[in-house]
């Protein structure tokens, strides 16, 4: 049996095909983003390699030969047979794919810089991440799993519990060295920032703490957990940040704990999925790593 002649390679082949369909090494050049001077090096090479003359080549056209004829006729069909199989299996292979939700502090600060680590092991699952949504106490109806907090994980959702929500006060390295306190209360300025969804979140840390925070104070509200870090990174006031999720901030001194007690909160970090969803095994394998990478990292 005849072996292949492995001097002709598949972009050869295709570039005959374009260039025959066209009748013009120029636009078969424009088709396949190469130029014309390429394409003509190609189709002598092949010619070369095959002992034949494919093209009839006149300064104001271009015709295939009947040995060219012949040629394509034969190469099309295989080279149409091999997009199809591609196409096919690339479809195959798209229908593998995870919707995520995260919320956006917990997504920016612990998920996206362990996500490559889960994407090289997986890399045949389309994985697709929302980080817009800040609301906790959801699971989106788009998403197939989420990492979200809840208060109580409602019963038509699939859960688990990755760690308590605890929220300690920080500050920027030159607002802490402006704190002051005298008998267990902040005297001077001690302007908040606070994120919208807790809106009582200081009384709750100044009751629990019992050191006073001045009742004429300025504040600042803001609908996003990372705006809030911002602004206190910026000198704008004290906020209270989640703990665990802050800690890079806290390594780099880019926030400082203000003082040591942290409010403990009746919410929880939460992995969900739907009921139904559980066992989908894209989910299990993502719900492991999920559990094996977050849970109880207090």
């Amino acid at each position: 049996m005849a072996s292949a002649n492995r001097n002709i390679s598949l972009r050869a082949l295709r570039v005959f095909c374009v260039a025959a369909e066209r009748e013009s090494f120029r636009e078969a050049a424009d088709v396949l983003f190469l130029t014309s001077s390429a394409v003509s090096h190609q189709i002598k090479h092949l010619e070369s390699e095959l002992g034949l003359k494919l093209f009839e080549r006149t300064p104001r056209s271009l015709e295939l030969t009947a040995s060219g004829r012949s040629f394509y006729d034969d190469v099309r069909p295989v080279l149409d047979d091999l997009d199809a199989v591609t196409i096919r299996h690339a479809k195959a292979k798209q229908t593998r794919s995870l919707r995520i939700s995260v919320q956006p502090f917990f997504a920016s600060e612990l998920f996206v810089p362990r996500l490559p680590e889960f994407v090289a092991e997986h890399p045949d699952l389309d994985i697709s991440v929302d980080t817009s949504d800040e609301s906790p106490e959801k699971h989106p109806g788009a998403a197939d799993v989420s990492i979200r907090v809840f208060g109580k994980v409602p019963p038509t959702l699939a859960s688990d519990a990755l760690f308590p929500l605890s929220l300690t006060p920080a500050g920027s390295p030159e607002f802490y060295d402006s704190v002051k306190i005298k008998s267990g209360k902040i005297v001077g300025d001690f302007p908040l920032v606070v994120h919208e969804s807790r809106p009582r979140a200081w009384q709750e840390w100044e009751r629990t703490s019992r050191i006073k925070v001045p009742d004429h104070r300025n504040s600042i509200r803001l609908d996003s957990m990372i705006a809030v870090a911002r602004a206190a990174e910026r000198s704008m006031g004290a906020a209270l940040v989640p703990k665990y999720l802050s800690d890079s901030w806290f390594d780099s001194s880019s926030l400082v704990q203000l003082f040591d007690h942290e409010l403990r909160t009746k919410d929880t970090f939460y992995f969900v999925s739907r009921k139904e969803d559980r066992n989908n095994k894209d989910i299990k394998l993502f719900r492991e790593w999920v559990l094996q990478n977050f849970a109880d990292k207090r």
